[in-house]
């Protein structure tokens, strides 16, 4: 069996190995991209403002190790943002494409947050449903009332019988299912303290870790679905306050994760204190950057604090994964609603010029889908063709496909041009 998944991922390989980016047999493995209002002739590339070409070579081994060489090893990306990654459709679109490169890629499927007793929309690739009654905090609040971590929000059962169940629905072919569940959260006194009952009615309980704050569940086959249900040592009923989902399944591949909370900014993710208790789990190779539209959705948009506080969250991220490579994706185009009436927010250049100053001082990539839209006031031509709503902010579920096939485009542009270098 090992001998075949070798002859097949080394088949695959050499496929990649000798295909131009021009050839006929390129054009199979890129997406083939919908007429846009502005659309350039070339193919979408990632722009390297430093004129760092090599910068994803380790990202880039690795994939080489999985699809060329057969070896087990996982690679991790972390795919940050506010309402465009919430949705769940952009950032799966790029998950399901680069899953779809070689049989056997798909690896943890990460975390999963109970968005829907949060009152959120849940992204459409997995379900939540819910009993009891539950508060909730997010770090698009002032001052959110729990201690938030990688996720971005957290909720918090008022009694003992509340529950959550997850489902990891099949999508693009692909099924998500796992035999590791990491609760993300805990209680005060270590009093109430979570279980998890299977399909079967199995109920299992998991390993305290104190490191990221969270319970390790261990099943002994892979399911795709779990409830949550608590326990609790004293009559008095005490909060237990849980971040979200991280869920394994220990096999080699890519591992896409995907963070996203309506109307975050950069400053909302810095709120989240237990950003490094989470990241711990996750250890990423690569962190894809979408948070922007709302840091620059005001009057006085001021990009050296964009900046800085974009350092800052990286720094903290790189205190974890100090090896992470970093990209970031500029803004879309956008209008503001005022009084009554849409105007362009020419904030979008500013923040694009932000990211290129970012990815020069990371010696990075970026991928440019302000320039790609074509640029100020391109969502309302986007909007004509039925690719953004009409709130000139959001895209249609057919523009986030775009998107999704443009970012997956361009980043596997980077991954051939690495290939032929190494010919």
């Amino acid at each position: 069996m090992k001998s075949k998944f070798f002859v097949l991922s080394f088949c695959i390989g050499l496929f990649f190995y000798f295909c131009r980016i021009d050839d006929m047999c390129g054009q199979s493995v890129f997406r083939n991209i919908p007429h846009t209002p502005y659309q350039p002739q070339e193919r979408v590339s990632l722009v390297f403002p430093a004129n760092d070409s090599l910068a994803y070579e380790d990202i880039f081994h690795k994939i080489d190790d999985l699809l060329i060489n057969g070896e087990k090893k996982q690679l991790t990306i972390l795919h940050m943002g506010g309402s465009h990654i919430q949705a769940g459709i952009f950032s799966n679109r790029v998950r399901a494409n680069l899953l779809t490169l070689s049989p056997g890629l798909v690896a943890a499927r990460g975390i999963l947050f109970p968005f829907s007793v949060a009152k959120t929309n849940n992204p459409y690739n997995y379900s939540t449903s819910y009993s009891g009654n539950w508060q909730s905090a997010k770090n698009t609040q002032r001052e959110p009332c729990f201690a938030l971590g990688l996720s971005g929000m957290c909720v918090v059962p008022e009694d003992s019988l509340a529950t959550i169940t997850i489902f990891t629905r099949k999508n693009d072919s692909l099924s998500y299912n796992f035999n590791i569940i990491h609760v993300l959260g805990y209680s005060d006194s270590m009093w109430v303290r979570p279980q998890l009952l299977l399909k079967d009615s199995t109920i299992i309980d998991g390993t305290w870790n104190e490191a990221t704050l969270s319970y390790s569940f261990n099943v002994e086959s892979y399911i795709d679905t779990f409830t949550l249900k608590f326990v609790h040592d004293d009559t008095l009923w005490q909060p237990f306050y849980l971040r979200g989902f991280y869920v394994d399944n220990q096999k080699s591949g890519i591992s896409y994760v995907d963070i996203g909370v309506n109307g975050a900014s950069v400053p909302s993710y810095l709120k989240c204190e237990l950003l490094e208790n989470d990241l711990q789990l996750i250890q990423p190779d690569l962190c894809i950057f979408s948070i922007g539209i709302n840091d620059a959705n005001c009057d006085d948009f001021d990009t050296l604090q964009f900046i800085n506080n974009y350092k800052t969250l990286i720094k903290r991220i790189k205190t974890i994964a100090p090896n992470c490579k970093v990209l970031f994706t500029t803004n879309n185009d956008s209008y503001r609603r005022i009084s009554r009436r849409y105007v362009n927010n020419t904030n979008g250049f500013l923040a694009q010029q932000a990211f290129y100053s970012l990815a020069r001082y990371y010696h990075c990539g970026v991928f440019d889908l302000f320039a790609y839209m074509g640029g100020l006031k391109s969502m309302s031509e986007w909007e004509k063709v039925g690719l953004a709503k009409k709130d000139k902010v959001h895209f249609t579920t057919e523009g986030y496909f775009v998107l999704g096939d443009l970012l997956y485009n361009a980043m596997l542009d980077a991954y051939v041009k690495h290939l032929n270098r190494d010919k």
